[in-house]
């Protein structure tokens, strides 16, 4: 007979699982050495469990299959709950295994005791925990076909005791974990109201998120049909933004104002398949149709005048046979585009790097990334500014691929996702984008790279501060404070230092042949990039509120004595 250990092992090789990242633990022992014995899968030993639920998340949305993570009891799988949320939040379909302490001890305030079935409420679909060998064929079956089904965290509670107790002779799955998708699309009457509401405008704006993943072809036939500008959410840049002649960029904070003014001028917005979530950023006036397979996100972030459920791609092939030629004369989809034109005529303004002129610009950075990287690169991006950067000047292709923690918005994620990924994709270029404040809050788990001889790319924006949270404080007018880091360190040196090639550059002059042989190392690489820390992330659009709190935190500067990062603010962003 088999142990609860080898039974959730065997479960998950047949399930397609090819790794589980964690730290063992005495809890989750019995698992990690099933894992040892058999075939077909291997245990990521990561510094951090929260950089194991971060790497699982990132297999898991690269790939769309299951992941899976597991922390020991008590502070161990505390450290999974960050990433777990953020996979959670992310529609990521991960298994996590969380170990428990004896069973005949829950309940009596025992070493490391915590109560798993709570903590992991919020950020799971499914959540129980395995008191009796009994329990764990349905309950693990439950749980796996949980998160693949839903999108989603399942959490499987094993105490460490029940683990290596013995399974009676049952299958450990009474069947296999079924992933098919039904297609699903609105009733024929509906698809009349939503053909019938787009002939009625001139001036239409579609507004594309990540449910439009696997209908990139039906989107470009809409927006040929419509004479539409196509604006992305963030989460929708890899999805939509390629082979897009009708690309106009994103909206939102750090979006481009070409994104912004074709939302807000249209006389139509057709959302698909996006919940984006800054209501300011919709149109005050124009009426909004909403086309998503998730019937809860109906008009949860904005009025909307129709609203349908239906996956996009089944939903578009439907609509569009409905449509009659030249719904729309095209003006305002060629006014979209010079705009947009000009949008990135000015960002690219920004991105210019002069010999001598220090400290370096980091869009000037992302810029050079874009064109030296590969055509099917995947990129991991730490939350802050380096989003507005990896946002503005990282084109996709069809081939490249671009995570982040767009929802959970936590720091420090780029870096295991990278893990994740490069583990996924071995022969591919993985490419990890970092503040010096992300990369810094995990990164015991740079030494994960050499751990599994890892060769991707790590790049970090060093400006000694944390940019997205001083220009926020600056912005509501107050002065910075507690965000800057004290000493210049050299995380080239810092990776010399554990067996990696560090590169680091100072001066504009050198970014682009440090990124190249960074690039073209054989191995792992990190580059240390000295960047700008005044730089200004300026929004699509500026509303007077926050040229009101610039300007007050200005003067406060000045008043308080502090003349010299006003004068530095003014000279460096001055181009």
């Amino acid at each position: 007979m088999a142990t609860v250990a080898e039974v959730i092992v065997q479960a998950l090789v047949e399930a397609g699982v090819k790794r589980v990242y964690g730290v063992v633990g005495d809890s989750l022992n019995s698992i990690v050495d099933a894992v040892r014995r058999t075939h077909g899968i291997e245990w990521i030993h990561v510094r951090n469990e929260e950089a194991g639920a971060f790497a699982a998340g990132a297999e898991a949305q690269l790939s769309g299959n299951l992941a899976v993570c597991a922390g020991s009891c008590g502070p161990g799988h505390l450290h999974l709950i960050n990433g777990l949320f953020d996979c959670h939040r992310t529609r990521a379909s991960v298994l996590a295994i969380a170990a428990h302490i004896p069973s005949a001890e829950i309940g009596t305030g025992y070493f490391q005791e915590t109560h798993p079935d709570r903590l992991f409420q919020e950020c799971s679909h499914y959540c129980e925990t395995v008191l009796t060998p009994k329990q764990i064929p349905r309950v693990l079956q439950i749980a796996i076909q949980t998160a693949v089904s839903k999108g989603g965290v399942s959490v499987v509670v094993v105490p460490g005791d029940v683990g290596t107790d013995t399974v009676p002779d049952v299958a450990p799955f009474a069947h296999s974990v079924f992933e098919s998708r039904p297609r699903i699309r609105p009733t024929d009457a509906d698809l009349q109201r939503l053909a019938q509401l787009l002939t009625e405008h001139n001036k239409i704006t579609l507004l594309c998120g990540r449910g439009c993943a696997g209908a990139h072809s039906e989107v470009m036939r809409l927006a040929a049909a419509l004479n539409s500008p196509v604006v992305h959410s963030l989460a929708g840049k890899d999805i939509i933004e390629h082979d897009n002649p009708y690309d106009v960029g994103m909206t939102g904070l750090i979006g481009i104002p070409s994104g912004a003014r074709a939302v807000e001028q249209c006389e139509l917005l057709l959302m698909l398949g996006t919940d984006f979530p800054y209501t300011d950023w919709y149109p005050k006036k124009a009426k909004i149709a909403q086309i998503d397979l998730r019937p809860e996100q109906l008009g949860r972030r904005t009025h909307v005048n129709l609203g349908l459920v239906g996956d996009i791609k089944e939903t578009l092939e439907a609509l569009l046979p409905l449509l009659p030629p030249d719904v729309t004369d095209g003006e305002f989809l060629k006014s979209s585009l010079e705009d947009h034109r000009k949008s990135a005529d000015s960002l690219n303004s920004h991105a210019q790097g002069k010999a001598g002129h220090k400290p370096i610009h980091p869009e000037y950075v992302t810029a050079i990334l874009n064109e030296v990287a590969a055509e099917d690169a995947v990129f991991t991006v730490d939350t802050g500014m380096v989003t507005v950067w990896a946002a503005r000047y990282l084109r996709m292709t069809a081939g490249r691929r671009m995570i982040g923690s767009w929802v959970h918005g936590s720091m420090a994620n780029a870096l295991p996702q990278a893990i994740g990924a490069q583990l996924l994709y071995p022969k591919r270029q993985v490419i990890s984008l970092s503040g010096d404040g992300g990369f810094t809050m995990l990164m015991g788990d740079f030494l994960t790279i050499l751990q599994h001889d890892l060769p991707f790319k790590t790049l970090i924006y060093n400006n000694g501060t944390l940019g997205m949270v001083k220009l926020e404080m600056e912005v509501a007018g107050l002065p910075d404070h507690g965000v800057d880091f004290k000493g210049n360190i050299n995380f080239a040196k810092v990776a010399e230092a554990v067996g990696v090639r560090g590169i680091r550059v100072e001066d504009p002059a050198d970014v682009r042949s440090g990124i190249e042989a960074w690039l073209a190392h054989d191995g792992p690489a990190l580059l240390d990039v000295v960047t700008n820390p005044y730089e200004l992330s300026m929004p699509p659009i500026v509303k007077l509120a926050q040229a009101v709190g610039y300007s007050l935190f200005m003067l406060k500067e000045v008043f308080g004595g502090h003349f010299a990062e006003p004068v530095e603010l003014v000279e460096s962003n001055i181009r």
